[in-house]
């Protein structure tokens, strides 16, 4: 079966960026770094911290003087930890006195991603728990998950955002569940060859004729 054909019969995501706070342990000088990296950004008039962008991963820091960092659009937690020691190092390279290993926490993951199914948004937020749907002010039903604590926008046509997360696997398994759930409560509508996602017929009723 090859890949395009058997995401017919089950959900898809992808992560669009992760979140992370990083403690630094240290407090900086700005200013000396701003001289010292021209690729930095820092104009302390508009905004208190200092912005350096990767471009292998790519991502984005602010670094403040208190010692803090916020790290975004990594792709999947390799590119962080991968861009966390990049950073250290290039702070350290040019007069900072940063420990090797700082603590790096992850705050919220956004993920994107498909039911490969349409969904009865009505329904759904009549038989799920935790929702919101209003369609005359935003076309996507919002549910809030417990566990995994996620909240996911799923919209009519199966597609999903879900934010919250705080790990890759946390993404994976909420999506599933919701999937799971579902199709469950029989609300997924799934096109040709997906009969078997969708509300699937009685017993007996495949072989009647009219």
């Amino acid at each position: 079966m090859d890949m395009a054909s058997s995401r017919r019969h089950g959900p898809s995501h992808k992560i669009e960026n992760i979140v992370a706070t990083v403690n630094l342990g240290v407090e900086l000088d700005l200013e000396q770094l701003a001289e010292k990296l021209p690729v930095a950004e820092y104009n302390p008039d508009q905004f208190p911290g200092l912005i350096l962008r990767l471009t292998k991963p790519r991502i984005s820091a602010l670094i403040f003087r208190t010692g803090k960092m916020v790290c975004t659009g990594a792709k999947n937690e390799g590119d962080l930890k991968n861009a966390v020691h990049a950073l250290v190092k290039l702070l350290n390279d040019h007069g900072a006195n940063v420990p090797l290993n700082p603590e790096v926490q992850v705050q919220n993951i956004v993920a994107s991603g498909s039911l490969n199914a349409e969904v009865d948004l009505e329904q759904a937020a009549l038989l799920l728990e935790n929702t919101m749907y209003e369609p005359e002010q935003f076309p996507g039903l919002i549910y809030r998950m417990s566990d995994p604590r996620v909240v996911v926008l799923i919209f009519g046509s199966g597609k999903i955002v879900c934010t919250g997360a705080k790990s890759e696997g946390d993404v994976a398994v909420a999506v599933q569940q919701l999937y799971d759930k579902l199709k469950e409560i029989g609300v997924l509508y799934v096109e040709e060859g997906g009969g078997e996602e969708a509300e699937e017929p009685e017993e007996g009723e495949e072989g009647e004729e009219e």
